[in-house]
C-alpha cells in the first residue's frame, strides 16, 4: 500500500446557523494515500465538499485533526495555511475562476510565479503543459469570455498542476461541462493520476467516480463505505461502472 499523504483524527466541523448548531462532520478518521485518485461522493448536504476544503486547509475543523504527512496543518494560522497551500496543492473547481483580464498564457503563469521566477524553462514548461491538455498555441492570446466551459477548466487544470503539487484537489471539476467536455477533462485527470499524481475530487457523477481507484462514501459527515478499483482502463468501462453502481445502491446513494 501507498504510503499515506493525508489523515485525520476525530474531525469535526460544526456551522452555527441562527443559533443552531450544524454538525456537518462528525469524528471522522480518514487516510488519503500518496498516489491513490481518491474519491469523495455522497448525497447533497452529506459533508463531502466540507470535508475537501477541510483536508486542503481552506478552511479550520472545529475539533480534532489534519495531518499532512506528520505536520499537523489544523493548528497553522491562516497565513501558515495559505503558504502550504501554495507550496504543496492544486486545485480545481466547478467555477473554474479564471482571470477574466488575463489570456490563457498570462493566467498560468500568473499561478507558476508565485513560486517560481520568469525564466525559460518556466515558460517552456506552461508551453508544453497547454499544449498537451490540447490548448493549442493559437489559443493562448485569447481570454477566457472566447473560449468554451471545457476550455477554461482545462487552462485550470494546467495552472492547478503548473507548480507540481504533491495533491491535486477538484471539487465538481465537470460540474458545469457537458458530456464531451466532461469526458476530456476526466482523460486529462486519468493522465494525472497514471503519471503518480495523488488527487482528491468530490463529485456525485458516477461516470466521474469511475476514474478513481478509490471511493469514500460519506453520510451526515461520517465515512460509511470505501470501495477499490484498479487503474482506470477503457477496457473494462462496463463492469467499473456496475460494480461502483452495486457500492452506491449498497450505501443508499
Amino acid at each position: 500500500m501507498n504510503s499515506s499523504i493525508l489523515h485525520t483524527k476525530k474531525l469535526c466541523k460544526t456551522f452555527s446557523n441562527s443559533g443552531t448548531q450544524q454538525h456537518v462532520i462528525k469524528n471522522l478518521d480518514l487516510e488519503i494515500y500518496k498516489g491513490d485518485f481518491t474519491v469523495i461522493m455522497g448525497s447533497s448536504g452529506s459533508g463531502k465538499t466540507t470535508l475537501l476544503y477541510a483536508l486542503s486547509g481552506m478552511d479550520k475543523p472545529t475539533l480534532g485533526k489534519v495531518y499532512f504527512g506528520e505536520e499537523d496543518i489544523s493548528a497553522y494560522s491562516n497565513d501558515e495555511l495559505a503558504v502550504f497551500r501554495r507550496n504543496h496543492c492544486g486545485f480545481v473547481f466547478q467555477s473554474i475562476h479564471l482571470l477574466e483580464s488575463m489570456n490563457v498564457f498570462d493566467n498560468v503563469m500568473t499561478g507558476a510565479l508565485v513560486l517560481q521566477k520568469n525564466s525559460p524553462e518556466l515558460i517552456r514548461k506552461v508551453e508544453e503543459l497547454l499544449i498537451k491538455v490540447g490548448i493549442t498555441k493559437e489559443m493562448w492570446g485569447k481570454y477566457p469570455n472566447q473560449l468554451s466551459g471545457g476550455e477554461c477548466q482545462r487552462v485550470g487544470i494546467v495552472r492547478a498542476v503548473i507548480n507540481d503539487p504533491q495533491i491535486l484537489f477538484a471539487d465538481e471539476p465537470t460540474g458545469s461541462l457537458n458530456s464531451a467536455s466532461g469526458r476530456d477533462v476526466m482523460d486529462i485527470f486519468t493522465q494525472l493520476h497514471s503519471n503518480g499524481q495523488s488527487i482528491v475530487m468530490v463529485t456525485h457523477d458516477v461516470r466521474t467516480a469511475m476514474r478513481g481507484n478509490r471511493v469514500i462514501f460519506i453520510s451526515d459527515g461520517a465515512v460509511v463505505g470505501e470501495y477499490k478499483m484498479p487503474l482506470y482502463s477503457k477496457d473494462d468501462m462496463t463492469s467499473r461502472k456496475d460494480g461502483l453502481q452495486n457500492f452506491l445502491d449498497r450505501m443508499g446513494w
